[in-house]
């Protein structure tokens, strides 16, 4: 399946969502000690700001906007992916369900890093 096509959009689109929505439970499920507390404030907002600024994009005035967003959405993907190693690598979280999450983020940066290519002319 190639991303430019409209079934893809539409799967990757419920994709993200889904994402966000286990980010919250896992971040929800946290020890709510005070170095926890304020990693999972960051990892909620680069998360969420990940979905945010995809949805964003779709609503963008022309392709340097749309563009834009799609970049703002991978560093906020690589963020929680730092966010996340951290949780993980202090013992603050489960090692799997903080692996499985990892995984996913990196795949939904992969597909935001390709998008940015194709975008720019680059692939």
């Amino acid at each position: 399946m190639q991303n430019d096509k409209p079934k893809f959009k539409d799967e990757f689109k419920k994709r993200l969502y889904r994402y966000i929505l286990e980010l919250i439970k896992f971040i929800d499920h946290l020890p709510k000690d005070s170095t926890t507390k304020v990693i999972s404030t960051q990892l909620l907002k680069s998360g969420t700001s990940t979905g945010a600024n995809y949805f964003e994009a779709r609503s963008s005035s022309s392709r340097k906007d749309f563009t834009n967003y799609f970049s703002i959405a991978l560093k906020s993907a690589n963020e929680s992916i730092f966010w996340l190693a951290i949780l993980r690598d202090s013992g603050k979280s489960n090692k799997d369900e903080t692996d499985k999450l990892i995984q996913e983020t990196n795949e939904i940066a992969k597909i935001l890093a390709s998008s940015i290519l194709t975008l720019k002319g680059r692939k």
